[in-house]
């Protein structure tokens, strides 16, 4: 599962997933080198006459993350741009278009953290303390909208990544850096992601240094005035980063027949989440929730072409959805309902999603990776059918979602897309199976999408979106 991150942490930083591309196929933090504290750096001899409050050494050490956490990203970036981009150029193991593609804006983004990082350093005093760090936060923030462009192309990046990654010289490589201890055994996406990783981290820096700075402090203003800054500028990148990952994936949808598009895919904005579900006969499909459509689609490979999405039934509006999650054993494999059945690894995490518009039933029963990824589902499809109840010109069908209890609670969906997946990263084999009223119904269904079934490569998408 994969969220798009840009993400929650905006509005309530204490709020862990609603969005992000959160991800659970997000890739993994940056490994640190080994870091220090400030009072490691701090000279007493040089300082103040008078003792520290533990207040203020929490304050003093706040600032101090902010301005070591640059040091390392302006490093992080020269490195994958000096170990990745500057040699696969040289050695045309990439095109310099290609290279562009994947590695974006990365280069407006050095000198940026430079100036911020040579504004902290600079308000350092002899001693190693920082009185003052509001007024430069203010002043620096707003160059944040560069990251816009940057976070923008970062779904097209991973695609053409991926791609470029079946090529054997691009696999050599990539591997050789991933073996050199400059690499600190991060491959290059790690690298490409760590300057997002970053981005959504500015609130909560910022307001932790806010948290130990008293009321009367004279950088007391000027940090609330960057705290709501910083809020501002990173949810308005969230939100165009959203709608362009979002238009990706619509320009990506591959329509069998005409009747399958559907003006509710084409005025969508955003992606709440999307991702690999089995179906009840264990057929994999890709499977989008636009904010106000669900869409289900297999996952196609054209020559050397990024991933298509080929739809597999009629777009099913959440107006009109009826959303059902269903006890672990209720679902017979290769079948409807029919109680408990002996091999019950193979009947957990199912729910079911199902449409009766123009007097006919459409319904899919979808089975998750996870208990998690199961309730990360339920949670986007019921927050999006709660928001179509709320909005738009026509009033809320009367769907009903039933659901069962479940051990364990997941943290608040973000704003940008989810995108959730299964354990399998190899190849996927795509299908669809789709439940009727009747077993007969059913066993038709399953024939005639079968015949369509189809192999694509590896599909590793970002991680959120969230």
């Amino acid at each position: 599962m994969k969220m798009r991150v840009v993400s929650a942490s905006v509005s309530n930083p204490t709020s862990s997933v609603n969005a992000t591309r959160v991800s659970a196929a997000a890739a993994p933090p940056a490994k640190r080198r080994d870091s220090k504290l400030w009072s490691e750096t701090f000279d007493v001899r040089l300082g103040a006459t008078q003792p520290l409050s533990p207040k203020e050494i929490k304050r003093q050490e706040s600032i101090f993350e902010l301005s070591q956490g640059e040091q390392d990203l302006v490093e992080d970036l020269k490195l994958a741009k000096k170990a990745y981009h500057d040699p696969m150029l040289k050695l045309s193991i990439m095109t310099e278009q290609e290279l562009n593609q994947i590695f974006g804006t990365l280069d407006s983004l050095i000198p940026l953290h430079e100036d911020l990082l040579s504004r902290l350093k600079d308000a350092r005093k002899p001693d190693g303390s920082t009185e003052h760090v509001g007024h430069i936060l203010t002043d620096w923030l707003p160059c944040l909208s560069s990251y816009t462009s940057y976070c923008s192309n970062q779904v097209k990046a991973k695609d053409l990544l991926d791609q470029k990654k079946q090529d054997r010289r691009v696999q050599d490589f990539l591997q050789r850096c991933l073996q050199s201890p400059f690499s600190r055994k991060l491959d290059l996406w790690n690298f490409l992601d760590i300057p997002r990783s970053r981005l959504v981290k500015y609130p909560l820096l910022v307001r932790e240094i806010l948290k130990h700075t008293p009321n009367d402090h004279p950088d007391r203003q000027h940090l609330d005035e960057a705290m709501l800054m910083v809020q501002r500028v990173v949810a308005n990148i969230n939100r165009l980063t959203g709608e362009s990952e979002c238009q990706y994936y619509k320009d990506r949808l591959l329509y069998t027949e005409d009747g399958q598009r559907d003006h509710l895919i084409d005025r969508s904005r955003t992606l709440s989440c999307h991702g690999e579900l089995k179906n009840n006969r264990g057929l994999k499909l890709h499977v989008f929730l636009f904010q106000d459509v669900l869409v289900i689609t297999r996952s196609v490979s054209l020559n050397d072409q990024p991933i298509s999405y080929q739809l597999c039934r009629q777009p099913i509006p959440i107006r009109h959805l009826d959303l059902e999650d269903l006890s672990d054993g209720e679902m017979r494999v290769g079948g409807s309902i029919r109680g408990a059945f002996s091999n019950n690894e193979r009947t957990k995490n199912f729910f079911r999603v199902s449409d009766r518009t123009g007097g006919q039933l459409q319904s899919h029963c979808f089975q998750a990776s996870d208990a998690f990824n199961k309730q990360q589902w339920i949670n986007c499809i019921r927050q999006a059918k709660e928001a179509a109840a709320l909005t738009g010109d026509q009033p809320p069908q009367t769907g009903q979602c039933l659901e069962t209890a479940l051990g364990g609670q997941i943290g608040l969906l973000g704003e940008a897309g989810l995108s959730l997946r299964g354990e399998d990263k190899n190849e996927m084999e795509t299908g669809l199976g789709v439940e009727g009223e009747e077993e007969e119904q059913e066993e038709e269904g399953e024939d005639r999408m079968d015949t369509g079934e189809v192999d694509s490569p590896q599909c590793e998408e970002l991680n959120l979106r969230c």
